[in-house]
Formats: C-alpha cells, structure tokens, sequence
C-alpha cells in the first residue's frame, strides 16, 4: 500500500533445518505484520534460498510486503541465523490474536512460543 500497516496473516512453515523453527514445520499460524516499507527482493531462483515459511497466501494482503517468493521467513544454510518480516514475539499470548481456535482456549501461550524455547534450548546445549 505504500504506507505504514500492522496486520494480522498466516504463515505455513515449511520443513527446514532452523534451530527456532524446525519444530513447527508443518504449522500454519496466525502472525502479526507491522512494517513501513519492509521486502525480501530476492534476485535469485527460489531453490537458492533456505526457506522457512511463506505468507499463506501470495498476494496482498496476505503477503503484505509482496515478497518475492512469498516469503516470510529465511534461514541460513546451518540455521542458525533468522530473517523474518512478521512478529512472533507480537503473537505469543492468545489475547493478542484477533481469533483463537475456541478448542484451544486454555492455552497459556499460542504455538509461537516453540520458536523461541527451541532457541533457548540451543543456547543452553
């Protein structure tokens, strides 16, 4: 839109070798977007790229920067290092979701919260 947004879209996490998100592969989550001008223009075939996860939905709104790829998640080759434009640390308790699945009601803390104890986990070997 060429202006400032904040939104809330699905991301699929795709299998992929990354220390925070390898866990959730599979996934399709609810996430939060906030971003002025934020893009992955990314000028090589997309099989060069070590994707984590991918808008759910390839154009805008769903892909709201209109990444290339529809990409919202990167990882490096060894997974240790993260490039990511939406915010899971913006979508880790079910009250900041703007719809929560009623079955899952009495959760503490939403399926994001993995990404973040996987990390904690490598870190403390």
């Amino acid at each position: 839109s060429g202006k400032f947004e904040s939104g809330f879209v699905n991301v699929a996490i795709q299998d992929n070798d990354s220390v925070m998100f390898h866990s959730l592969a599979g996934s399709r989550l609810g996430i939060w977007v906030a971003h002025g001008e934020g893009k992955f223009s990314l000028p090589d075939d997309e099989n060069s790229y070590c994707i984590a996860g991918r808008y759910a939905y390839t154009d805008y709104p769903g892909n709201p920067n209109d990444s290339d790829y529809a990409v919202a998640i990167l990882i490096s080759e060894d997974g240790r290092h993260v490039s990511m434009m939406p915010h899971p640390e913006r979508s880790i308790f079910p009250w900041q979701w703007p719809w929560y699945e009623k079955n899952r009601e009495k959760d503490e803390v939403t399926p994001w919260i993995e990404a973040f104890v996987n990390a904690r986990k490598w870190i403390s070997g």
